[in-house]
């Protein structure tokens, strides 16, 4: 049984404010009905990266996501999501991968797996500091003690982070403890 990821969330901001937050079609929604004509920076929540959205009141809601799905490949199974990549490895790699309980795909996915498993912890650490330091980045480049709070982010120092966006707007801050919510585990 295949489950559907959820749908990605968006924030979009005039400013330092936070006007709008949802799935795509929510913020589009909202951003169409803004009287201001300020600019507005919307950011991936789970990536934290900026994205350029067509907001015209012509443009189907879903648009970008149509244009951002491959086509069809005949090869692999398509409908499980199984399509075919190349795999450098040396030939040695492919003797053992060969000698494997069921071939080299079972073998490589059953690895992938529990690699996975072993390292999801850092992996999410890694992830969150990353789409933070993306969105930090992007709107608060030029504030005051950014690249303190960069250095802090990665070093997984917590209070100290804290501490140095303490005087950035709030919409700001709070988008920032959203985003770095994962970052500060054990794991780093």
């Amino acid at each position: 049984m295949l489950i559907e990821p959820a749908s990605p969330t968006l924030t979009a901001f005039a400013d330092f404010q936070r006007i709008a937050a949802g799935t795509r079609a929510e913020v589009i929604t909202q951003l169409r009905h803004r009287a201001d004509t300020m600019p507005v920076f919307v950011f991936d929540d789970a990536t934290g990266e900026p994205l350029d959205l067509d907001l015209r009141d012509n443009a189907p809601a879903a648009a970008a996501d149509n244009a951002a799905e491959p086509s069809a490949r005949a090869v692999g199974r398509p409908k499980l999501g199984v399509v075919p990549r190349e795999v450098t490895l040396l030939p040695r790699h492919w003797d053992w991968l060969n000698r494997q309980p069921g071939g080299a795909s079972v073998a490589l996915r059953k690895l992938v797996e529990d690699a996975r498993r072993v390292h999801a912890d850092r992996d999410t650490v890694r992830a969150s500091r990353e789409a933070t330091y993306r969105f930090m980045s992007a709107i608060a480049g030029h504030l005051p003690s950014f690249e303190e709070a960069s250095r802090a982010l990665f070093a997984g120092q917590h209070e100290r982070f804290d501490t140095l966006v303490a005087d950035w707007p709030d919409d700001v801050r709070t988008h920032l403890n959203k985003l770095s919510a994962a970052a500060w585990g054990e794991a780093a």
